[in-house]
């Protein structure tokens, strides 16, 4: 109960100055992750979580359901946003590229490792998140088309790259060809359930609240009550079928998108809301995890040289190289390529990995908690230098005229 009301206090608190904090580029998720940190350390600390991986798997699971089906029902303009092309080039050759460098990065640096658990590593780092660096799309002295192309990737990345985890899981967990050829034949119905599951119930839903709206059977909190309860719907479901929930959560937010469009304004408000609760509360737990991993000594100068690549190099280069013959301008590109932290989806594919592979639990930690520690730090922090770079140069290129102040209400859009 008191680290109940102590994040409480903190969202309270971060109410209260979120617009200042902004400006110098304090992220929530930074703040409750140092909270964290400071008051789950040292010998006696003021919090004590014991963290048992294996029951807190489908809750971390469920809210990474709600965000991705969240992320899947907010792409304006179908489910590859307004520009299919690029947002193609990003997911179709930017993404799987840079799977590949990390994997490669992988071998480089952990010679001995297993190939597969290197892929599972592969697909932890890679998933973008949008959290750390959420005030890059709320502003508008970004570019609107940079912001839209970012928001609508960042919204997919994570929910494709969720069947090559389960299949480098499969991979890593098997031993031998026969041990990995039944672990593919078990992860491959696993996802074509979630699918078909996933695509029922977005699909039935959408077509049952829209008549339920038509006929004014319904009232708009019943509305916003009821999307909610579609991603841990079909999360479950597909648990129950042996499928994958938080693939048929993000399928169920494909198939629901086109009648999310025909709803009132703010129906799925309260789904972006508690998701956005619920993962700043693990933001908060994810500082014990830090805490445990640092005093483990897990963390070594390959975990660190790896976590920066892939924060880096390994996300850049694919991206701007997949939009070269595109209208996309070079500076763009990479600034596509930089703002791509990570956050929950590293986090919980970090944590079912720990459950399936205990063998490797350290390493896999270890990975996890300093890419993701490293993004928070590293883009949360230059998410307001790139703002303010673009502000100079739209400035420079509008030539002289009245000065504007970004800080004055209506520069920026919730911030």
């Amino acid at each position: 109960m008191t680290a109940l009301v102590a994040i409480m206090l903190i969202l309270l608190v971060w109410g209260l100055v979120a617009g200042r904090l902004a400006r110098v580029s304090v992220t929530m998720p930074l703040a409750l992750l140092l909270a964290g940190i400071l008051l789950t350390s040292g010998s006696d600390p003021y919090f004590v979580f014991i963290i048992d991986f294996e029951a807190g798997e489908h809750i971390v699971e469920g809210i990474l359901a709600i965000l991705l089906f969240v992320d899947a029902t907010e792409v304006p303009g179908g489910i590859f946003g307004r520009e299919p092309r690029v947002m193609l080039r990003l997911l179709l050759i930017a993404l799987p590229l840079s799977l590949v460098i990390a994997w490669v990065a992988g071998i480089a640096l952990f010679g001995g490792t297993g190939l597969w658990l290197l892929a599972v590593l592969a697909t932890i780092v890679m998933p973008v998140d949008l959290a750390p660096a959420a005030a890059f799309i709320r502003d508008r002295r970004v570019p609107e088309r940079l912001r839209r192309l970012v928001n609508v990737e960042s919204g997919l990345n994570d929910g494709l790259v969720a069947p090559v985890f389960l299949l480098a899981i499969a991979g890593a967990a098997a031993h031998g060809e026969d041990s990995l050829a039944d672990a593919a034949a078990d992860a491959i119905p696993s996802l074509a359930v979630a699918v078909v599951v996933g695509a029922v119930i977005g699909t039935a839903a959408a077509w049952l609240l829209g008549k339920a709206l038509d006929r004014g059977w319904t009232l708009p909190s019943a509305l916003r009550i009821a999307v909610l309860a579609l991603p841990l719907l079909a999360y479950g479901t597909a648990i129950l079928l042996t499928g994958n929930g938080f693939v048929a959560a993000f399928v169920a937010g494909v198939f629901f998108e086109p009648a999310a469009r025909r709803l009132p304004t703010g129906t799925l408000h309260l789904a972006e809301d508690i998701g956005e609760m619920l993962s700043l509360a693990l933001w908060f737990i994810f500082g014990t995890i830090v805490n445990q991993v640092v005093s483990s000594g897990a963390i070594t100068w390959r975990v660190v040289v790896y976590a920066l690549l892939a924060l880096t190099v390994v996300r850049v280069v694919p991206v701007v190289l997949s939009l070269i013959g595109t209208d996309v301008r070079v500076p763009d590109r990479f600034t596509i390529g930089w703002v791509g932290p990570r956050g929950i989806a590293t986090l919980v594919f970090g944590m079912l990995a720990v459950v399936e592979l205990p063998g490797d639990k350290d390493f896999v930690l270890a990975v996890t908690v300093v890419t993701i520690v490293a993004s928070i730090v590293v883009h949360g922090l230059s998410t307001g230098v790139v703002i303010r770079l673009y502000d100079r140069a739209d400035r420079k290129s509008a030539g002289p005229g009245p000065s504007e102040n970004p800080d004055e209400p209506g520069a920026t859009a919730d911030r």
